[in-house]
């Protein structure tokens, strides 16, 4: 017997999204005695506070500011936003699942607008 789950939805988050989702849900359990935190919620929330270095609504703006950005799709501007590269061989290490290549002229524009977030 095999049990099926369905993906009902697919969001892509920043770790700073990540980290105030996880603090409310870290609130809420730290308020209540009967419910325990998780483990693997502890470590989340561990990895989170570690490496969020901007606030939710500073990576949202730097989110979109990538979107306009030619050849920056969503998910690929959250891995940026992520990993905060700092060179042309870090970004390309971004992109290097993608069917295309960016110009020096491409990866340049995307670090300047990195520049402005570090």
């Amino acid at each position: 017997m095999t049990i099926f789950k369905e993906k009902v939805d697919e969001e892509h988050l920043t770790i700073a999204e990540t980290k105030e989702i996880l603090e409310g849900l870290e609130v809420e359990r730290a308020t209540d005695d009967e419910r325990e935190m998780r483990y693997e919620l502890a470590r989340a929330i561990e990895h989170v506070n570690r490496f969020a270095e901007l606030d939710a609504s500073e990576a949202e703006a730097f989110v979109e500011e990538l979107i306009e950005l030619e050849k920056v799709d969503e998910k690929t501007a959250h891995k940026i936003v992520d990993l905060k590269p700092r060179d042309r061989d870090e970004l390309r290490a971004v992109f290097a699942q993608e069917r295309y290549s960016l110009s020096g002229d491409e990866l340049d524009a995307i670090l300047n607008t990195v520049k402005q977030y570090i």
